[in-house]
């Protein structure tokens, strides 16, 4: 995660709370109940990059990601600004994605691409490298106050805030700069709020990608996709991998942490791609969780709606300001 993203990570914690309460209710009694839903078409053996899920379309690419933390970054920047402070904002790291398109799914199954299996075992770093992370902006007293909403070094307690801009206007932080009020949470938590959550009706910017994992959690019960991991792990099993109930587990079971890239991690991957193919795990488990995906969007159609709108916005702000 780059420093922009890691930022706005922290300066949107609070908003999160929102989001569990919405996915609260997304648990199997809901419409459709808990039988398992009817699959549409399973592909043989698809790349990932290829993989297309319902909730792709309320989901930003790393491109809409990296454009959205400049925004907020502009945001804070002009905040900053009206107390007489100078915020060089910081710049998010280049989206590490080749000439092609974006692989969103790369990684939801395991690993599944057997050219990177060959060349880089486990590593998911090869390839790309990882970018230096910027130096945070140096704040004075003074300055960290206004960006942060409360005074520098004070221990325990957090600074007041809200969920919405809305509800921050009508808070008083305590705190004054430049002869006005300190926004609560000060400038960060505003430069994400204007982004975000302007209204009291802003859906949780974490809702979609809540949807998301909760299909993907209810996928990985699913019989089919049960009996399918059970042929992936015999064939584990005869490839001499024993004791490995899914993909997810191959790295820590067979100790790889420390060189995933190295002959071991690439004769593992290699086998455990090999395996993946063999049984169709990606093509079943991608028509699952699609259909898990496609329940949930029906369940939460109005929320969504209302999300994707509050979206569109946030692209339009981007517009006006990047």
């Amino acid at each position: 995660m780059g420093a922009a993203r890691a930022a706005r990570a922290l300066r949107a914690a609070p908003a999160g709370l929102l989001a569990l309460t919405l996915l609260s209710g997304c648990g199997g009694g809901s419409a459709g109940g808990d039988a398992e839903p009817r699959l549409g078409a399973i592909e043989a053996d698809p790349a990932t990059a290829a993989l297309s899920f319902p909730m792709d379309a309320y989901t930003d690419t790393e491109a809409e990601r990296i454009r959205m933390g400049q925004v907020q970054e502009v945001l804070v920047a002009r905040c900053m600004a009206r107390y007489g402070f100078t915020y060089e904002a910081v710049k998010p790291a280049a989206a590490a994605v080749g000439a092609g398109a974006e692989d969103r799914h790369r990684y939801l199954f395991g690993l599944a691409d057997p050219e990177f299996a060959a060349a880089h075992g486990y590593d998911k770093s090869a390839g790309g490298g990882t970018p230096p992370k910027p130096a945070a902006p140096q704040l004075s007293d003074s300055a960290y106050v206004v960006m942060n909403g409360e005074q520098r070094g004070v221990q325990g307690g957090k600074p007041l805030d809200a969920p919405t801009e809305e509800e921050a206007a009508q808070l008083d932080s305590g705190l004054t700069a430049a002869g006005q009020k300190v926004p609560a949470g000060g400038c960060g938590r505003e430069g994400f709020r204007k982004l975000y959550a302007p209204t009291k009706d802003s859906v949780d910017l974490l809702f979609a990608f809540g949807l998301s994992s909760e299909a993907h959690e209810r996928s990985k019960q699913d019989s089919r996709v049960v009996k399918a991991l059970a042929k992936w792990s015999a064939c584990m099993d005869k490839s001499g991998y024993g004791g490995i109930d899914t993909p997810y587990d191959v790295v820590e079971k067979l100790g790889l942490e420390s060189d995933k890239g190295g002959p071991k991690a690439v004769t593992a991957a290699k086998a455990d791609v090999a395996c993946k193919r063999e049984v169709n795990l990606v093509g079943i488990w991608a028509a699952v969780e699609k259909a898990y995906q496609e329940r949930l969007v029906d369940e939460h159609a109005e929320t969504l709606a209302l999300y994707e709108k509050q979206r569109e916005a946030r692209f339009r702000l981007a517009a006006s300001l990047v």
